[in-house]
């Protein structure tokens, strides 16, 4: 059974996504009276934005700070800085973190970022809000983001069910759907579905447009690219470093991903190169079984 509201949640980095967080709470959409919401970013421009709106009720100079009272902390950070939170919080900042205090993140990897909290020794259970937009920043926060997605609970070694409940609050007041899972199958699952798809979008533009591969057809292609390159190409337009660090600390299960993905591109050459030309009706049975898979797999919800 889910638990009540924190009283208080400290939000560590203040981007897309820890501010939409912010703005679902805010409105008390769960029907229960909506906590504390206090943040810190490194510019305070996202949280000084938020109280402005009146979705913050303070924005804090430094990180120890926000922490003040809070019952939950937040860290809304790309993976590499979150790790980097997630050892503060075990060192200089573990003085002014309540000793009942339950942590979470909300980046897309999970492995290396629970290993980080269990050596730092803090209450920890990580988070995965599926849903996210390729624009970037607080700015771009919408309070409805989550509605209806997963939202992925990984327990770290010190997570009791109070604290792993503690979280599944947040994300089902957000409109989500708390679904506990272990780090290494999340992982694997978010290496194919979300991290392989932001590289296959960026090799496509590096293959095609980038400034040493330039295809030879591009300066024309250009003029004429509408929704299909658009679309393919929608993931590598966000964030370079939030896309980095979501790479280097998914780097073998993504790795694996690739692997198999330049399989199937070899099978595809060797069918367009193939001696005497290539079969029509072979091609279009390939294209017609992933037409069909895809027909048999749940939609994901726009």
């Amino acid at each position: 059974m889910i638990v009540g509201p924190p009283g208080r949640i400290a939000f560590l980095g203040f981007g897309l996504i820890a501010g939409s967080i912010a703005r679902a709470l805010a409105t008390g959409r769960a029907g229960d009276a909506p906590p504390v919401l206090v943040g810190w970013s490194p510019s305070n421009a996202g949280p000084d934005a938020a109280v402005r709106a009146g979705v913050l009720a303070a924005a804090a100079a430094e990180p120890a700070d926000a922490l003040e009272g809070a019952d939950l902390v937040v860290i809304g950070a790309p993976p590499i800085e979150t790790i980097q939170l997630v050892g503060a919080l075990g060192g200089p900042l573990r003085g002014a973190l309540a000793p009942d205090a339950v942590v979470t993140d909300v980046a897309s990897t999970k492995s290396s970022i629970v290993a980080a909290a269990d050596v730092a020794g803090i209450r920890f259970v990580g988070g995965h809000p599926m849903a996210g937009r390729e624009m970037a920043g607080y700015g771009n926060a919408v309070g409805d983001l989550f509605v209806g997605r997963p939202w992925v609970l990984v327990g770290g070694a010190l997570a009791d069910v109070a604290a792993i409940e503690r979280v599944a609050w947040v994300a089902a007041a957000c409109g989500a759907r708390p679904v506990r899972m272990d780090a290494a199958t999340h992982d694997r699952a978010a290496a194919v579905i979300s991290h392989l798809p932001l590289l296959v979008a960026a090799a496509l533009v590096e293959a095609v447009a980038g400034a040493e591969s330039e295809h030879p057809g591009w300066p024309a292609a250009a003029g004429l690219a509408a929704s299909g390159w658009r679309d393919m190409t929608r993931l590598a337009r966000g964030d370079p470093r939030m896309g980095a660090g979501i790479a280097a600390t998914n780097a073998t299960e993504l790795a694996r991903g690739l692997g198999d993905l330049r399989a199937v591109l070899d099978a595809w050459i060797a069918d367009l190169e193939r001696v005497g030309g290539p079969d029509p009706g072979r091609l279009e049975g390939r294209l017609r079984a992933v037409r069909d898979r895809l027909e048999r797999t749940p939609r994901e919800h726009a």
